[in-house]
């Protein structure tokens, strides 16, 4: 009975803080006037009081079912054109907004925690608030496959992402016929929040976002809907400029830090296939999570002339980079920028380095800051997104025999050690661990055969034949324990390709080179 969801979604409002217990009666109605009700029933209600109250746990696995209830009601009701996941996710956005604090209420109480207490007891009052929302949807996330990979760099991180819900067919249809807007420019806007959202732009009413001056600058803080790692956020500019790595960013990101010591931040590349997916937005990401990347040594310590109380070197991992870290912020913005300009306009035909080619430019930094007790640190990856006829997607770039498990843009996520694969992966790796039990021929099968040099390749390892069917010589766990890692071994390759220097002799001499040049 839908009355019976109302008071029941009011009750998680309440438990989880959303609402205060003297918004309760309001928030009934505004849920009864969604729902074009006209009234609760006494009885509803007086039944309802003999329940078992709830907890901030039987809340949180209690929210998915109430909000599918709430839908399917809708959906037999016409308040949604269709009831297909789009529709219905624009729908349990708007429903949960019944719930929602103003703005100025959530910036209120964020400041005050900040002020008060620390920055920490801030991020963790927004973050549950974010989850609690369903604009982190809790039940989704939770399908999401994680593991890791152990490699001579560190403990990888491998997640298979099945948050982002699938397009249906008619709302990608209906998103054609749909009237072209430019309203919010881009899903990183701050004009997201409290936004309807429509067929091809998601609901963000239940979205809150925290204004932060960085630099003098206005920006914005805000989580990712998808947290791909803790307290995944995101920091955006407050008005619609492309992203750009330049002096100014070290700084800003440096400012963040500081205000935030216990999140790292980083910035994807401003360059195509080297960059994220959203470069016409500047905008950061960041989070309360070490990456592998973090936890890795320095392999040589090297010194930039001018800069002597600045620590440097280059740190132990497949992508090539050089950490910075001083007690003043300044150094480290002089340093980082000295380092950027030269990266810039640096070519070495020996190593396959060309700042640029036909007038386009290829050279550019990923740079990532945390603070460490006292100490400011960059890690600052070079990158570069030279193409060729052999590597059409870029030479440093997850080559072509590795598509098969990866074949996106390699941004700032991957560049810290986290892999974030393709949701086709976990039923393409099923049916794949099926047939080598079964000894079904991979390379007849149309999705499977990609996978068949690879499969060829790792088999041995393990003691196996290729082709051969493994039931009785390996359970379905262990075989899954070994594909698992197998993928890892991948991922830690896919970042080995996207290394300008390579971790042999011939690659660190001509990391050297670099160096060398910054010094000149």
């Amino acid at each position: 009975m839908i009355q019976e969801k109302i008071l029941e979604l009011t009750e998680y409002g309440l438990v989880t803080g959303l609402a205060a217990p003297e918004d309760k009666r309001f928030t009934i109605n505004r849920l009864l006037e969604l729902f074009q009700l006209d009234e609760l029933k006494d009885e509803v209600a007086a039944a309802y009081e003999k329940r078992e109250p709830m907890t901030q746990e039987t809340a949180e696995d209690a929210l998915e079912g109430i909000l599918t209830e709430m839908l399917d009601y809708a959906a037999e009701q016409g308040l949604m054109p269709e009831d297909t996941i789009t529709y219905r996710d624009l729908f349990d956005t708007k429903i949960m907004s019944m719930l929602m604090p103003r703005p100025s209420e959530v910036i209120t109480k964020f400041r005050g925690l900040y002020n008060h207490q620390s920055a920490q007891a801030a991020t963790d009052y927004f973050y549950k608030l974010s989850c609690d929302s369903n604009y982190i949807r809790r039940y989704r996330i939770k399908k999401d496959l994680k593991w890791t990979a152990d490699t001579e760099f560190g403990i990888l991180d491998i997640t298979i992402n099945l948050s982002k819900p699938e397009k249906d067919p008619k709302a990608i249809a209906a998103a054609k016929l749909a009237k072209q807007s430019g309203y919010p420019k881009c899903l990183l806007c701050k004009e997201n929040e409290g936004y309807a959202g429509r067929v091809n732009h998601p609901a963000r009413q239940n979205h809150r976002i925290i204004p932060v001056t960085i630099n003098g600058s206005d920006w914005f803080f805000q989580y990712s809907p998808y947290v791909y790692y803790n307290e995944h956020s995101i920091i955006f500019k407050g008005q619609h400029t492309p992203l750009k790595i330049e002096r100014a960013t070290f700084g800003k990101l440096l400012d963040f830090v500081e205000q935030f010591p216990h999140y790292f931040v980083g910035s994807n590349a401003d360059l195509p296939i080297v960059g994220g997916s959203i470069l016409s937005h500047d905008h950061f990401q960041g989070g309360h999570y070490e990456f592998a990347m973090a936890k890795a040594l320095v392999e040589k310590e090297i010194s930039f002339k001018g800069f002597e109380d600045v620590k440097a070197g280059i740190v132990k991992w497949p992508m090539s980079v050089i950490r910075i870290s001083a007690e003043k912020k300044e150094r480290l913005i002089e340093l980082a920028d000295k380092i950027l300009l030269a990266w810039r306009g640096y070519t070495d035909e020996a190593a396959f380095i060309f700042a640029e080619t036909d007038g386009e430019p290829h050279n550019t930094i990923t740079p990532i800051a945390r603070r460490r007790g006292d100490l400011y640190e960059l890690d600052l990856v070079l990158r570069n997104n030279i193409t060729t006829e052999e590597h059409p997607l870029g030479v440093y770039h997850p080559h072509a025999k590795l598509h098969h498990i990866k074949k996106e843009n390699i941004g700032l996520i991957e560049v810290m050690g986290l892999a974030v694969l393709p949701a086709r992966l976990k039923k393409e790796m099923a049916d794949l661990e099926q047939a080598l039990l079964d000894g079904t021929s991979i390379r007849e099968d149309e999705v499977l055969a990609k996978h068949a040099d690879w499969v060829e390749e790792f088999l041995p390892k393990y003691g196996f034949t290729f082709g051969s069917g493994l039931e009785g010589e390996v359970t379905p766990e262990k075989l899954h324990e070994i594909v698992q890692t197998e993928i890892g071994l991948v991922f830690k390759e896919v970042l080995k390709d996207a290394g300008v220097y390579k971790c042999t002799e011939e690659g660190r001499t001509a990391f050297m080179r670099f160096v060398d040049k910054v010094n000149a």
